[in-house]
């Protein structure tokens, strides 16, 4: 079973780590499941899950304009990053891009707003004992850029604009790999299993309250990223995930993957490529691969279970 997985991951040359569970946590496949990772953009949904604490608890208003500097923006492949004015929106409207574009700015001004502290506890509260919040999204990618020897992230785009030697792009590549922000035991990080029960948690209800639940699932169900576990399932199954990805090296999605006749199931897949680059495409696909052998194995058991 965890073999014929792993040779899904091998084929599209990356290594994987894995979690997808049953109806409950003691149903599941997984391949080293407590494993941290680097965990990229999908912590954005614990980040959303604390967001909608505080304004269930009273300690922020969904309804705060909230100022997004042009001077002070987080860089990113979409959204914000592309602004060139100042923008006024909504708290709650944050949300919207951070979980449906994965927006950096919109990420770092509601992590802002709930504290780095806060999604921490939020995390240990909710038994996610391995998924850590580090820094900021801007701190981190200047961390990186540091560790290559720029002073910070727009050091590094200005020397990637001009013309180099294969040599130097291979030893920049090399310092950007040894950052703290890329290794899984000091960066922003977590396990397939933590992410797994956070996804159980909000599609229970029990990560915050119903209606902050049931708005963080619609967003992720609205994620324009449907290339990697929506690649592998056809209507009417429903996916509501998250993606994340970070300099080619991680590519990952979580979600919760529902069915028409009420089964659901918690996916979280993390994969990283080493050495020779590999197919963006072809890891896109392993993922959704790899989760739904992982489903139909799991939906034998369930069927056995009941006979």
């Amino acid at each position: 079973m965890q073999h014929e997985i792993e040779h899904i991951f091998a084929e599209a040359g990356c290594a994987g780590t894995l979690c997808v569970q049953g109806a409950t946590e003691r149903l599941e496949v997984a391949i080293a499941p407590d494993q941290p990772v680097v965990a990229a953009s999908v912590i954005k949904v614990l980040i959303a899950v604390e967001v909608e604490r505080q304004i269930a608890n009273g300690r922020l208003d969904p309804n705060e304009r909230v100022h997004l500097s042009a001077q002070a923006r987080t860089p990113g492949a979409v959204g914000f990053s592309f602004y060139s004015d100042d923008v006024e929106v909504s708290l709650q409207d944050l949300l919207v891009p951070m979980l449906t574009i994965s927006d950096n700015v919109a990420t770092d001004a509601l992590l802002a707003k709930v504290g780095i502290a806060s999604c921490n506890a939020t995390a240990i509260a909710l038994g996610l004992q391995q998924t850590v919040i580090e820094h900021d999204l801007h701190m981190m990618i200047d961390l990186i850029a540091q560790a290559a020897g720029f002073a910070d992230w727009n050091g590094l785009v200005a020397w990637g604009a001009e013309d180099h030697t294969s040599a130097e792009e291979t030893l920049i590549q090399q310092r950007i790999l040894t950052a703290s922000a890329m290794q899984p035991q000091t960066a922003t990080r977590t396990t397939p299993r933590d992410m797994c029960r956070l996804l159980r948690l909000i599609w229970t209800n029990q990560a915050t309250t119903e209606e902050g639940c049931r708005r963080i699932y619609t967003l992720m169900a609205k994620q324009l990223t449907r290339h990697r576990l929506a690649s592998a399932f056809a209507p009417p199954v429903r996916i509501a995930a998250k993606s994340g990805s970070l300099l080619g090296v991680y590519r990952h999605e979580i979600g919760i993957i529902a069915y028409p006749d009420d089964r659901w199931y918690p996916a979280a897949i993390f994969t990283q490529t080493a050495g020779a680059p590999a197919s963006e495409g072809a890891v896109n696909a392993a993922i959704g691969q790899a989760a739904a052998r992982a489903i139909e194995l799991l939906a034998r058991e369930e069927k056995m279970a009941k006979q």
